[in-house]
């Protein structure tokens, strides 16, 4: 009895791995993702909707039923072991903005249903390694960013006060108080204007030009390639942690061959080691005259041969008595 029933079950899931598995199926649920997501832009028009209202409806209905069944495909490849479904964050996160919409007390709320119906645009994000690693890197750069945040904030703060004391007077809207200044100077992070900003400020004080230059180059330029620097090597360490989930599951990874050393270079590897290896043999396991090991690499075998010296002199001596 269970033979008959654990056979069917392994096939099913085999046949949806393998549909799970196929490069079009991702292009599909790429497709379907990318077209619910325009029939939700146009329905903001409402020339439009008046028009094809009731086949924007229609698309909506055809793509939750697609979202529907990709959610079976995927539940199906884990069939001998569902609870492996829902230890996969995405399967969960499909699951949520797909069934929610159907629940009672969501399906009257019009703007709690356009916000799920939006969020499913984030599944591609699961469809491509290349937007996994983009949303894992975002993701590991979050504490580094509360930090950066803290010595953004404390860097304006203090730009705010000197400005607030050299331009306070002059400007006050834009210097009035240390809430005003900071916003001023958040604003010029982009350099937007700030040509005019440092001519106006020349005609306050002559420290202006000494003000706004070191804030240029230490909130505009030094700031932002930390930024930049934080946000790289998570990426990095996103990509590093999606290229080993990759080889761990057998899925083809997104590097490059020449990353990976060569054959030689593993042969001249293996050859160092046990070069070293003998180097450290003691002396008193070699009977007879020193000799040394011969190592030979052919067709990625490796073999360690040693002349067996002792071994010889024995035998002759038995012949001689013999």
């Amino acid at each position: 009895m269970t033979r008959t029933v654990r056979g069917p079950l392994h096939r099913l899931a085999a046949r949806c791995q393998a549909l799970v598995g196929a490069s079009w199926f991702n292009l599909a649920s790429f497709a379907v993702v990318i077209v619910n997501a325009m029939a939700l832009g146009l329905e903001t028009y409402g020339g439009v909707v008046a028009i094809v209202g009731t086949a924007l409806r229609t698309v909506e209905y055809v793509c939750l039923t697609l979202f529907v069944l990709e959610l079976l495909v995927r539940f199906g490849a884990h069939a001998p072991a569902p609870g492996g479904f829902f230890r996969d964050r995405w399967n969960v996160f499909d699951l949520v903005i797909v069934a929610a919409p159907l629940l009672p007390g969501v399906r009257e709320n019009v703007t709690l249903l356009r916000l799920l119906r939006l969020a499913r645009i984030v599944r591609a994000f699961r469809l491509f390694p290349s937007l996994r690693v983009i949303l894992v890197g975002i993701r590991r750069s979050l504490p580094g960013l509360g930090s950066f945040l803290l010595v953004t904030a404390l860097l304006l703060y203090g730009y705010a006060m000197l400005g607030w004391m050299l331009f306070g007077a002059a400007y006050p809207q834009e210097y009035g108080s240390v809430g005003q200044a900071m916003l001023t100077l958040f604003l010029l992070l982009s350099l937007d204007g700030i040509t005019d900003t440092l001519q106006a400020g020349r005609e306050v004080t002559g420290w202006a030009v000494l003000y706004y230059v070191s804030y240029m180059v230490a909130a505009c330029y030094l700031l932002t390639n930390l930024l930049v620097g934080l946000v790289l090597t998570a990426l990095q360490e996103a990509h590093q942690d999606e290229q080993v989930a990759a080889q761990r599951s057998g899925r083809p990874t997104d590097g490059h061959p020449e990353d990976e050393p060569s054959v030689r270079e593993q042969l001249a590897r293996v050859q160092a080691i046990i070069t070293d290896l003998e180097r450290r043999l003691p002396e008193q396991q070699l009977i007879g005259p020193p000799a040394t090991g011969r190592v030979t690499a052919e067709a990625g075998t490796l073999v360690l041969s040693k002349p067996q010296v002792g071994q010889r002199s024995r035998t002759r001596g038995r012949r001689k008595r013999r």
